[in-house]
């Protein structure tokens, strides 16, 4: 054990319990999530964040590396009521600081009233305050980390051989449970790098176009937006996105987006259907929304705040969810967006047979 601080953007300075050393810096953020904690550690969407868990008790089921949807811890510190050993040694391999003995109620309620906030964090035997306060004059805002995609994304495109449609995922920083979804449905599916060419794409002869999920803000995928708007215009090319890709295909679409006061984190999110009238609740990690589908249709809401939970575009074959189906942790309502993704590529896939 040895001192934590955290310094906020408010002017506070919060002591703590060092559990795992180091300095870090960046958007202090909460999931409400009471289990999946090791799934939410290894989200790349939380890169360059401070995450804080509002359920008090961390680690009690202990660390399975099955459950990874990464294979590495992303954001840069972590913040509990409690942590189990089992976590704080974990963390500490990791080298990622840890804290707990936080009163993370007020933490939250600090971030639901004042918005997601810039922390500095310093954990160590000779830690001070003024550390923590050193690391937060030197936090970026989440719009400053222009190429954030490069700190997530694969270094070289991976192959799952399948017999489905041909899925070209670009991947900003996808969950591991992306494509394990896509793969169980017998997709074929190629994760390409975020920055990957035009011509990448165009060889593997896609069915699905597909924007994963990532961090940051999507103002900064320009690439993968471009790829969007390549593809998006082709009859024998679907469109899908997840979360961060949601938003970057909204923008492809003339749409736009803009940063949440603390964002959609946890597993417990309500979203209705337009549809149907249907209400499924789904896991979310998202600090943007789209504010402006542009020429995408809104197809589910928010119940919460009625911002866009699923857009889509019948004629140019798009479809998107800012809420996670495959879920890792959370409730597996919506899984069968998968099979609306693939069944939208299959068709895809049949109109360009009967064009050749």
């Amino acid at each position: 054990m040895s001192d934590a601080y955290i310094a906020l953007a408010d002017g506070r300075v919060v002591k703590g319990r060092g559990r795992a050393p180091g300095r870090a810096r960046g958007e202090l953020v909460f999931t409400t999530a009471y289990t999946g904690y090791e799934e939410s550690l290894t989200d790349p969407s939380y890169e360059e964040q401070v995450l804080t868990f509002s359920y008090p008790l961390i680690g009690n089921y202990g660390v399975r590396r099955e459950r990874f949807e990464s294979s590495r811890v992303h954001p840069c510190a972590a913040l509990a009521r409690e942590l189990t050993d089992d976590v704080a040694k974990w963390l500490t391999a990791e080298g990622v600081p840890a804290i707990d003995h936080l009163d993370t109620r007020d933490l939250v309620t600090t971030v639901r009233e004042e918005g997601a906030m810039k922390c500095g964090i310093a954990v160590g035997p000779d830690a001070t305050p003024e550390d923590a306060r050193a690391e937060l004059e030197n936090c970026k805002g989440m719009s400053e980390h222009t190429d954030i995609g490069s700190q997530v994304t694969v270094s070289e495109a991976r192959h799952y051989e399948g017999d489905g449609p041909t899925v070209a995922l670009v991947d900003c920083g996808a969950k591991g449970s992306i494509v394990s979804s896509l793969r169980e449905r017998g997709a074929d599916v190629h994760v390409l790098p975020y920055d990957a060419s035009e011509s990448t794409v165009a060889d593997i002869d896609p069915d699905v176009l597909f924007i994963s999920n990532g961090p940051g803000d999507p103002a900064n995928f320009s690439n993968a937006q471009s790829l969007v708007e390549a593809f998006v215009e082709a009859d024998d090319v679907a469109v899908a996105g997840i979360c961060l890709g949601q938003q970057i295909v909204a923008r492809a679409l003339g749409g736009d987006t803009e940063k949440m006061a603390f964002g959609h984190r946890g597993v417990n999110q309500p979203v209705r259907d337009l549809e149907s009238g249907t209400v499924v609740m789904t896991t979310q990690n998202h600090g943007y929304t789209v504010a402006d589908p542009g020429d995408l249709d809104v197809t589910q809401v928010n119940v919460n705040d009625d911002t866009a939970e699923g857009l889509a575009n019948e004629e140019l074959s798009v479809i998107t969810r800012q809420y996670h189906p495959e879920a890792n942790p959370g409730p597996n309502d919506s899984l069968e967006f998968f099979d609306d993704v693939l069944e939208l590529g299959e068709t895809a896939g049949k109109r360009h047979l009967v064009a050749d």
